[in-house]
């Protein structure tokens, strides 16, 4: 289980709510270590430790792995008097307490023994940036950390600072306009998240220049003490658990909801697990459909991992095969064309002789490339790729740019590049640092979570794809740990084999129709479906007891026997007896760099 130590302290509280005055447990750093913990991890907390632990924090303290820090008197906690009546925040009392003895000095010496640490404001953005230092010094593997408004109006620069010693920072919405000007301008380093809470508009997590906004969870709103720091110590849970930075934030966002929903920290102390991501009322998994189907995959030898050899790709021990590979596998999205609002048809295009279709007119277009420029897949050329030389690389036979989003192609390339570079990166020391570790799969797939092409998509569709490579080509680039399973790599084709199979079910008539009819739909839409077949697949692998590789390339495997444009031939398809057979259903239509 991840080990997190949060570096703020705890509060007695009272709270004036509409109906209720109440005592209550308090504190930043209570409510991040609470929330961390009730999300799965381990926490400890670091700060002033009262003797005798006071009643009302005592189911804290019996929930922390550890309180480290100076012991004190319980009348020298920090205390503050809160109103929240009339849906105005007032703070009638604050007294910050012993807190203000908390010095670096006092930190363990070792920090390399926690997954993540977490430093609150600590009330002064100078004091906060001085234990941000001595925890980098100390070991600290992933520092994270949070601020508040009067540091931002007081101390800006500072809290830059602050940001540029961190790897994961959290701030609300009127935080980042101050600090940024206006939230569409918040941006962070290479390698750096920045997750902002928007209150009833959800969040909005900002990865380099790139933002992805997640709606809120509907809720009652009692006590909205401490939402920020729950959401914050949940999203820190899930993230060293080994989630993606916004796959992380939607976590925690049900627990955030249902934390203001009750007073103070009471839920956070609840014994069951905490809340999960609201599944669409749009689209569902059928269970019965996934037994079925799960059963027969099993049993199919048709269903094995793809070894990525074949003409259009890179020959067995080339040299520049590992570079090749990273920056082609990001390249793998949006192969078909638009028109009037709906899906015209997929990519086919001559080269070098060959008809060549989507993903493998990719694959040999760059591996032309390779025999003629092998420097071209290099972070340094990728960078600084412009678009005549792209289009260059995938013209057609006959003269032609047979892609639909060059642009974006160029895009991703270049920020692939920028982030590499940035970040002091290469394929193969990306390499090496996955081989290093007791977690080699989970450490590739984070490392790629903060690079260019490969951090956007929260399903990490493109990340799972080159993990397949890295571990199923001869060279056998990486072998993953013990346990380690790719999460599903859900693509468009994917997507259609689960709906027309019958492995997820479409409950809204009006998105079944803009299916049927292959219109563009919206991105929540898409998610609908999209989520819902990576929850279907992955209960698919783990019935069938087949690798993801061997199940997604059986299913990626019937775009030939169930295609886009032609009646499908299900006499080919090994599933056809247990297949629901919706032929008229097709994959979401949305213009994505995802897949």
């Amino acid at each position: 289980m991840p080990h997190i130590l949060v570096i703020g302290g705890a509060s007695s509280d009272i709270l004036h709510l509409d109906t209720q005055t109440v005592p209550s447990a308090g504190g930043a750093g209570m409510y991040t270590a609470m929330a961390a913990h009730r999300a799965g991890s381990h926490v400890s907390l670091f700060a002033p430790r009262p003797n005798p632990i006071p009643e009302i924090l005592q189911p804290v303290a019996d929930r922390l792995h550890e309180w480290l820090g100076p012991v004190v008197p319980p009348d020298q906690l920090p205390h503050f008097e809160i109103s929240y009546r009339g849906g105005k925040t007032e703070y009638i009392k604050a007294t910050f307490g012993a807190e203000s003895i908390l010095v670096p000095d006092m930190l363990p010496a070792d920090l390399s023994m926690y997954d993540c640490v977490h430093v609150i404001p600590l009330g002064d953005a100078h004091k906060q940036l001085t234990f941000i230092e001595a925890c980098r010094k100390r070991g600290a593997k992933r520092i994270s950390a949070g601020t508040y408004l009067a540091s931002v109006r007081e101390a800006p620069q500072v809290v830059r600072d602050i940001m540029q010693s961190t790897d994961l920072f959290f701030m609300n919405q009127s935080e980042a306009i101050g600090l940024f000007g206006s939230l569409e301008t918040a941006k962070t380093e290479s390698g750096k998240v920045l997750f902002i809470t928007l209150g009833a508009d959800g969040a909005c997590i900002v990865q380099g220049h790139h933002q992805t906004f997640i709606p809120a969870v509907s809720t009652t709103e009692l006590d909205p003490t401490g939402a920020g720091d729950t959401f914050c110590g949940a999203t820190l849970a899930y993230l060293t658990q080994g989630a993606h930075p916004i796959m992380a934030a939607q976590h925690a966002i049900p627990l955030a909801a249902q934390m203001i929903s009750h007073v103070g920290p009471t839920a956070l102390l609840f014994n069951e697990s905490a809340p999960a991501i609201p599944s669409d009322s749009r689209a569902q998994i059928n269970t019965t459909q996934i037994q079925k189907i799960s059963q027969m995959v099993s049993a199919l030898e048709e269903a094995s991992p793809f070894n990525f050899i074949g003409p259009e790709l890179p020959l067995v021990h080339d040299p520049k095969a590992l570079d090749y590979f990273f920056a082609v596998t990001l390249q793998q999205f949006s192969f078909w064309t638009e028109q009037n609002n709906r899906y015209h048809q997929p990519l086919l295009a001559p080269l070098g002789g060959v008809m060549q279709k989507g993903a493998f007119y990719l694959f040999a277009a760059y591996s032309r490339q390779l025999e003629s420029d092998a420097d071209f897949f290099s972070p340094e050329r990728q960078a600084n790729l412009s678009r005549k030389e792209l289009l260059d690389v995938l013209r057609s036979d006959d003269g032609l740019d047979p892609m639909p989003a060059l642009d974006l192609h160029l895009e991703l390339a270049q920020q692939y590049g920028r982030d590499m570079l940035a970040l002091h990166l290469t394929p193969e020391t990306v390499l090496q640092k996955a081989r290093a570790s007791a977690t080699p799969l989970r450490t590739l797939i984070s490392i790629l979570d903060t690079i260019g092409g490969y951090k956007e998509d929260p399903l990490r569709k493109k990340s799972g794809l080159l993990a397949l490579i890295l571990n199923q080509r001869p060279e056998a680039f990486l072998d993953f740990g013990k346990d380690e399973q790719v999460e599903p790599v859900i693509d468009y084709h994917l997507m259609r084999s689960c709906l027309r199979v019958g492995l997820i079910d479409i409950l809204d008539e009006d998105l079944k129709a803009k299916l049927t009819n292959r219109q563009i739909i919206s991105p929540d839409e898409e998610w609908a479906v999209r989520h819902t077949a990576y929850r279907a697949i992955e209960e698919v692998v783990a019935l069938s007891g087949k690798s993801t590789g061997a199940v997604d390339w059986f299913f990626f495997g019937a775009r030939k026997r169930c295609p886009e444009m032609s009646e499908p031939e299900c006499h080919l398809c090994q599933i056809d007896s247990v297949c629901d057979h919706r032929k008229e259903l097709f994959q979401p239509v949305l213009r994505t760099t995802f897949y």
